[in-house]
């Protein structure tokens, strides 16, 4: 990891973002040395449950066996088997066998929309999880995450947009809250113009975050731009400026 990159975002971000949690981010690896091997779980674990300690500090490393749910497995690129009946699992369920949690209409919309959910296998045996202030010169990391509210998800959202023509330089898939902040921003990194992902709209994920909170998620390669544009965006404006008073809770005493 660039320590000049590190340091000039750590910067920008409490120039016009202060108040805000900084990111957190990941990358895959064979072995996570400079971060701790979570156990496997004795039950049903959600992922983003576990994600809370990174959000607090902790740099954890995951492996197959660490992920309690079999969703994280599947969304993270550790596995490609989906749970017997799962069609109506994610539907309406079967009388006296399987609760539905009903996120589609029917099961036949299920198996249509699990063909259109890109192929992606994790390309090691791990992936690592840090806060960006923890990263170390040997990081090489693969997508940033924003845990966020609102206001901070608008900025991240026109950054991300500064430079595109195509209006659709964030995107919203209908995804895992897993596969909103994993599968899907590490997929757009080998675009050949890589976007944002919006996330955390999974109703099932929502108890593991504040319920003013999504997730903003981008590829490095597309962050490093975002970072480069800051000092010329509409981030140096007066229409940012009442924004961001806003959202920091010192400047909205002063």
């Amino acid at each position: 990891m660039d320590s000049k990159l590190k340091g000039k975002f750590i910067g920008l971000w409490k120039k016009y973002f202060d108040g805000a949690s900084l990111p957190i981010v990941f990358s895959y690896a064979d072995e996570g040395e400079s971060a701790h091997m979570v156990r496997p779980p004795t039950g049903h674990r959600c992922f983003i449950a576990d994600l809370s300690k990174v959000r607090n500090g902790k740099s954890l490393c995951f492996a197959i066996d660490s992920i309690g749910c079999a969703g994280g497995k599947r969304y993270l690129g550790f596995s490609h088997e989906t749970m017997p009946d799962f069609e109506y699992f994610l539907s309406c369920g079967i009388p006296g066998k399987l609760e539905g949690e009903r996120y589609k209409k029917f099961p036949e919309l299920v198996k249509e929309a699990m063909k259109r959910i890109p192929e992606f296998r994790a390309p090691a045996r791990c992936i690592v999880f840090k806060p960006w202030d923890m990263l170390e010169e040997r990081d090489d990391p693969d997508v940033v995450i924003f845990f966020a509210r609102p206001d901070v998800l608008s900025g991240l959202f026109t950054l991300a947009n500064f430079d595109e023509t195509d209006p659709n330089g964030v995107f919203a898939p209908f995804a895992a809250g897993c596969g909103s902040i994993v599968q899907y921003p590490y997929l757009e990194k080998g675009s050949q113009r890589p976007r944002g992902v919006l996330g955390m709209f999974d109703v099932s994920a929502r108890p593991w975050v504040s319920e003013d909170v999504l997730t903003f998620s981008v590829p490095m390669n597309k962050f490093v731009r975002m970072v480069e544009n800051m000092e010329e965006s509409f981030l140096i404006t007066p229409s940012w400026a009442r924004v961001r008073k806003r959202n920091n809770p010192r400047e909205r005493e002063s």
